[in-house]
């Protein structure tokens, strides 16, 4: 039979939080109140108003300042508040957390096949998007074997500025809303002269576009960028319903996105009855305590409602500590690359062939010319332009190691002073190919040294560049982007984040008609389909793989899918050698990578899972300092919840799919639960691969389930056998049945020289 569900997207880029002094003067903060009690919504907005006049002379003002009233999911508001009313607010009985409302940025076909998905059965998996869509797109047409809307579906269809519901929605593009109160209290009123943008649900950049087609879209043919990575486009789930939530607006050429807006859209989205939330959003750290961001509060009674939340890690890579959204309910997608490459020939005047990567629509026969000769200390940045020469019909050589700039800064420069192209030198563990309006060629640093001693040795060089190929299969893949960032969680480090890796480099897919392919403003180009790179194009890929697994598998928890993808997922690339992590030469490790590669067709038949319920949620708070009577606020209200925080608790007690131990001193055992989804009566026997440094015992060694047994714990033993401080060895726990390997990360920190004290990030887990 099939199972419809609704799901929610958020599909957002993420940039740095403004970190702003708190001034006298008013700015949009959000008060979280914990869950509605099961109140009308009439009432809930009453209280959030008299609760809000506490710090206000009448009521009118406390009304005028009322952005948002959460009422539905969760309760609170978003209100326009100085600093001295935020502070009181934070006082008061009853109030969880008040926090300045941040602007959040966007963290910016073959993916699929990569993974080996295949499209499944006549399923209608409806899912929900948190930023603008272009309608019109084949990508976003209904299946023509797609039934109704579900009767469940409590969302609509708003008619706003050129988004006229009766052409826009069908039975594919069920639902869409848009919010900007928290944006226009920040910026002022949205520029929409000239379809700047669009005050409607419709994309103006195309990042919504792009990530919603990436996971639900349905089929399109003869899909490319100009003749480039030609073939079928589809999403994950292809027979998925969509609906949009557009929260991000185009301002200063970048999506920006208030957590005000982002809110109201969580506690919409769930009330209209959703089950899966992709939300590529976030904030570089230092990261806000859990409930002191918007994502946090989403995602966490979002969990609590069976709703699966997929979150980007964030695009600030390789450097250690930054990935982003590391709550243990929401599940961290890094991004890795796929088998296709773009590769391009070039020949030097002296005859010399090399080999590039880049995206050449046509034949190039000009001049090359080191960048020395226009930049005064060879850095192609247009600040260094030394303002003599311009480079008129040549191609310049560029290295990325003089002056540290981008492909898309040196493009621009040498654009500026009238160049035809460049050839763009990097180490060869940080390129990632990209379109940046002026044709660009990426090599390694071993071949731009070779060109840039023809030049020197040349009385006249030049060079003949040949139409980029598309080559699938050929290079060795999935590799960790260079721009993916890694763990360990600078919060909560015995909590591995990110959680899965998912395919984010070079992800062809649709595209906003109006939005240029590089979103330069003289880019004068219209495409429908458009190369993107991100997190954010990671996310919506396991976004659209828990919409599957939703729809095979509805009885199971937000915690058991990720599990599912966790212990399924692999670390070794198409040449079975170990994944690599991006930006340095060496095997990628579960901070770069997570638990592996997302594995779609072996996660749904997992063989256990490890689940984990409210109880598990409150013993997670506790650890973290709440106090009863505020985690009696924020879970929903149970009779078979018990909320009690007596004695003392550790994060290690959460029954996730991974063990860290990130200050090991001493001998620690730590309990963990397994739940059978498979065959009923079966015996799983465990293996262990030891992390350097420790001995590591599991009791029992094998486990027997039965019809009336279906969930069983063990304990695993960790004893230090080194000397050591500050350095993680990785090993790895197995249960096998012989068919299934139910994979567990286990991360050790062996702590014991000195006084065993670390950075403030790390703290003692025993």
């Amino acid at each position: 039979m099939t199972t419809s569900f609704q799901f929610l997207w958020g599909l957002f880029l993420s940039l740095s939080l403004y970190s702003i002094p708190s001034t006298p003067t008013p700015h949009v903060h959000i008060v979280y109140l914990g869950h509605t009690h099961g109140h009308d919504p009439l009432l809930t907005t009453r209280l959030h108003v008299r609760l809000l006049s506490n710090v206000f002379s009448r009521e009118a003002e406390a009304k005028e300042a009322m952005i948002y009233g959460y009422k539905h999911a969760f309760s609170g508001f978003a209100a326009m508040l100085n600093s001295t009313q935020a502070t009181t607010l934070a006082s008061v009985e009853g109030v969880i957390s008040v926090f300045r409302s941040k602007i959040l940025g966007l963290h910016t076909t073959r993916s699929w096949d990569f993974m080996g998905l295949t499209l499944g059965p006549e399923e209608t998996t409806p899912m929900q998007l948190k930023y603008g869509v272009w309608p019109e797109l084949d990508c976003f047409r209904e299946e023509p074997d797609m039934g109704p809307i579900p009767k469940s579906w409590n969302g609509t269809c708003v008619k706003a500025d050129k988004f006229d519901p009766k052409k826009a929605c069908n039975r594919k593009l069920i639902g869409a809303r848009y919010y900007i109160d928290g944006f226009e209290r920040e910026f002022g009123p949205l520029n929409t002269s000239g379809d700047a943008e669009y005050r409607s649900p419709r994309d103006r950049l195309g990042h919504g576009t792009h990530t919603a087609s990436t996971a639900v879209g349905s089929v399109v043919r003869n899909a490319s960028y100009f003749g480039l990575a030609p073939g079928t486009a589809r999403g994950g789930a292809p027979r998925a319903r969509l609906a949009v939530y557009k929260v991000c607006w185009l301002k200063d050429l970048q999506g920006r996105c208030s957590e005000a807006d982002i809110l109201a859209a969580f506690d919409d989205a769930l009330h209209d009855g959703v089950h899966v939330m992709s939300a590529s959003i976030g904030s570089s750290p230092p990261l806000m305590p859990f409930f002191s961001t918007s994502s946090d509060i989403g995602s966490f009674h979002a969990t609590q409602l069976g709703v699966a939340v997929v979150f980007s890690a964030g695009n600030d890579g390789p450097d250690s500590s930054l990935v982003q959204n590391v709550s243990p309910w929401g599940l961290c997608v890094a991004a890795g690359t796929v088998d296709r490459a773009f590769p391009t020939q070039m020949v030097l005047g002296n005859n010399v062939s090399m080999m590039g990567q880049g995206f050449i629509t046509r034949e190039i026969k000009m001049k090359l010319v080191d960048s020395g000769r226009f930049f005064d200390d060879g850095s192609c940045s247009l600040d260094k332009w030394n303002g003599r020469k311009l480079a008129s019909g040549r191609i310049v050589l560029c290295f990325s190691s003089v002056g540290q700039v981008s492909s898309t800064v040196a493009a621009l420069s040498v654009l500026a002073i009238n160049g035809s192209g460049i050839i763009f030198v990097e180490s060869i563990s940080r390129q990632t190919v990209q379109d940046d309006f002026l044709p660009t060629i990426h090599v390694d640093l071993y071949e731009g040294t070779q060109m840039l001693y023809y030049i020197q040795s040349s009385k006249d060089p030049s060079v003949q560049i040949f139409s980029s190929k598309t080559n699938i299969g050929h290079s060795p893949a999935p590799s960790v982007a260079y721009f993916s960032s890694r763990g360990p969680s600078s919060i909560s480090p015995n909590i591995l984040k990110p959680d899965i890796m998912a395919p984010g480099v070079n992800i062809l897919a649709a595209w906003s008609p109006k939005s240029s392919p590089t979103l330069l403003p003289f880019d004068g180009r219209s495409v429908v389909w458009n190369f993107d790179s991100g997190t954010s194009m990671a996310c919506p890929h396991v976004s659209g793989i828990v919409a599957l697994l939703k729809s095979a598998h509805p009885d199971w928890s937000p915690a058991a899918i990720k599990s599912a993808l966790m212990t399924t997922a692999y670390m070794s690339d198409t040449s079975s050698d170990n994944i690599l992590a991006g930006g340095t030469l060496k095997a990628a490790d579960p901070f770069d990578v997570g638990a592996g590669h997302v594995n779609p067709l072996i996660a749904i038949d997992p063989g256990l899972v490890y689940d984990m319920d409210a109880r598990d949620y409150v013993l997670f708070l506790c650890s973290l300092g709440y106090t009863e009577v505020q985690i009696k606020m924020m879970v929903l209200p149970s009779p078979s919840i018990d909320t009690s925080c007596s004695g003392s608790h550790s994060d290690l007690e959460l029954n996730y799919p991974a063990i860290i131990i990130s200050n090991l001193q001493s001998t620690v055992t730590i309990k963990r639960s397994l739940r059978n989804v498979g065959r009923s009566s079966v015996v799983y026997f465990s293996s262990i691969k030891n992390p350097e440094g420790v001995y590591t015992y599991v009791w029992p060694r094998f486990l027997v389930f039965s019809l009336h047994k279906k969930t069983i714990s063990y304990y695993v033993t960790i004893t230090p056998i080194k000397q050591s401080q500050g350095r993680y060895d990785f090993g790895e726990i197995i249960w096998s049945d012989g068919y299934h390997h139910v994979k567990t990360p286990l991360i050790v920190c062996v702590n014991n020289l000195g006084d065993g004290n670390r950075d403030a990030a790390t703290h003692l887990s025993a």
